[in-house]
Order: structure tokens, then sequence, then C-alpha cells
């Protein structure tokens, strides 16, 4: 997926998992999706926060990230260091094969495997394997990155399980993996929507996903 991410501020939370109220605006990329947005269902009752939103070229938003849990950062992959405990989901437009804006040609249509990269490629931004000088960490992340679209591209390959997880209540299949940096599933919804998730130190195994009612309480 082409696309453009703008990141927003990072907002801290409050005890009992509700956002403080901060400047106005830095939700304002996800007021203008033209879709809903998920996040882990009330089950999961640690801080939330907005990430960024990934915009098409036309400036249409077509993905966003929602934190859950410690706040994500670039840490060596070293033996017993603790990383963090982090869920991040990710919402994804479903969108079908269609025309540029300028009708001179067609945009990418979005998938499940199209949340699926998202997520494993949002797992490696936070990733740094200790071992690995720092001027060489880019060269990495770009190998990784095909390496994640590759396995995105192959959710019915030996890579991939399966598991059933809640979405709005409704037990929904997702396609899960593990990696020596975290894991990564991927799933469809009702809402016309693909979700997508990345996390480390949380078990996928009991998580639970619902469309966010008011995104503006995360502002």
């Amino acid at each position: 997926m082409e696309t453009t991410s703008r990141a927003v501020e990072q907002t801290p939370a409050a005890e009992g998992g509700q956002p403080v109220p901060s400047a106005r605006g830095t939700v304002d990329g996800y007021l203008e999706a033209p879709f809903p947005w998920y996040g882990l269902d009330e089950a999961f009752t640690g801080p939330r926060r907005l990430m960024q939103v990934g915009t098409a070229a036309d400036g249409a938003v077509e993905h966003g990230s929602i934190g859950h849990g410690d706040e994500p950062s670039v840490r060596h992959e070293t033996a017993g260091e603790d990383r963090g405990k982090f869920a991040v989901v990710v919402t994804v437009a479903a969108n079908p094969v269609r025309r540029s804006p300028d009708g001179t040609g067609l945009l990418e249509a979005t998938s499940v495997s199209s949340a699926a990269w998202l997520a494993g490629v949002g797992l490696l931004t936070f990733t740094w394997p200790g071992q690995m000088d720092h001027s060489l960490r880019d060269d990495w992340l770009d190998q990784q990155t095909e390496t994640a679209w590759v396995l995105a591209d192959d959710l019915a390959g030996p890579d991939w399980s399966t598991l059933s997880l809640p979405v709005d209540g409704v037990p929904t299949p997702f396609h899960y993996r593990e990696s020596e940096f975290g894991w990564v599933l991927a799933g469809s919804t009702s809402q016309g929507v693909h979700v997508g998730a990345y996390g480390r130190g949380m078990s996928a195994y009991g998580l639970g996903f619902a469309m966010i009612k008011d995104i503006e309480t995360y502002a």
C-alpha cells in the first residue's frame, strides 16, 4: 500500500484506561476517515493512545493505529530485557480496486493481507536486534519489510495459524503468526474494515476487538 503516515501527538492516559484530554487537533486525521475505528474491547483496562493515520496520494485516510498498554519504543532485542507490554490495533478501510481521482489509473485494493502487512511493518518499527550496528538498521528494516510483505501475501501458508477472537462480541477468524520480535494477526469485520494487530508482552489469545464509539474521547 502506497500511503503516507501522519503521526499525532501521543496523549497520556488516566487511570482506568481513559485518555487524558489534550490540545484539539490530534484526532483530526481520524475524524476524516469514512470508516469506523477499532481498538481492544472493554476487557482491556490499561492506557490507550492515538498513534498515526495513513493517507493515499489524494489525501484520503486509508488506515490508522490505536496503541494499548505501554508506549512502544525502539529497543534492542537483548535476552532478558524488559521490552514492555503493548498491543497496537490497525484499522484498514476495505477498498476494492478503484480509479484514481484524476481518472488516469487504478488505486490498489486493500484486503486482509494489507492489514497483515501494516501490522507486520508496525512491529518491525519498534524492533532492533541488539547485535546489529546502528548503521545497518535501515538495511535490516528494508529486508524485514519485504519479508513481512511476502508473508502477508501468503496468509494460507505455513507461517500462519488460525485464531478465533471476538470482534464486537462475535467470534471471528484471524490469521496469526509469532516471531522473535512479537506477534501479528489480521482479520476482517462486518463493518467494512480489516483489522490488524501487533504486540509483545501481551498474549494475543486473550484479546477482543470492538468498534470505537467516539474517537474524539481519545483527543
